[in-house]
C-alpha cells in the first residue's frame, strides 16, 4: 500500500515556473515507476512524464523541454518543474504509483493554474 500527497500547486503568470511534489508513504517507494498526470476541466486525463527506478524517464510531447521529472527515493519524494507554463497547461495534476501493469495508487491532485 502507498499513500501518495501531492504539494506545490498554484497560480502562475503564463512563462513561470512551478515544481510539484509528491511524497509517497509506505514500502518500497524506489521500486515503483512513478508518474505525473494531469487533467483538464473536460478533457481527458493526460500522462505528460514517468520516472523508473533505473533512473530512465519518459515524457509526453506536450512537456519535452518544459518538464522535469526527478526523484529522491531516501526522501520517498518524485518532483516536476515546470518551467515555460503556458495557459494551456492549467489543469489538476496528480502522481501515480505503477504496480505490475496499472497505475494503482494516485494523490487527491494539486491544482495549477496559468494566467495569460
Amino acid at each position: 500500500q502507498v499513500q501518495l500527497v501531492e504539494s506545490g500547486g498554484g497560480l502562475v503568470q503564463a512563462g513561470g515556473s512551478l515544481r510539484l511534489s509528491c511524497a509517497a508513504s509506505g514500502r518500497s517507494f524506489s521500486r515503483y515507476p512513478m508518474g505525473w498526470f494531469r487533467q483538464a476541466p473536460g478533457k481527458e486525463r493526460e500522462l505528460i512524464a514517468v520516472s523508473w527506478s533505473g533512473g530512465s524517464t519518459y515524457y509526453a510531447d506536450s512537456a519535452k523541454g518544459r518538464f522535469t521529472i526527478s526523484r529522491d527515493n531516501a526522501r520517498n519524494t518524485v518532483y516536476l518543474q515546470m518551467n515555460s507554463l503556458q495557459p494551456e497547461d492549467t489543469a489538476v495534476y496528480y502522481c501515480a504509483a505503477k504496480e505490475n501493469i496499472e497505475y494503482k495508487y494516485w494523490g487527491q491532485g494539486t491544482q495549477v493554474t496559468v494566467s495569460s
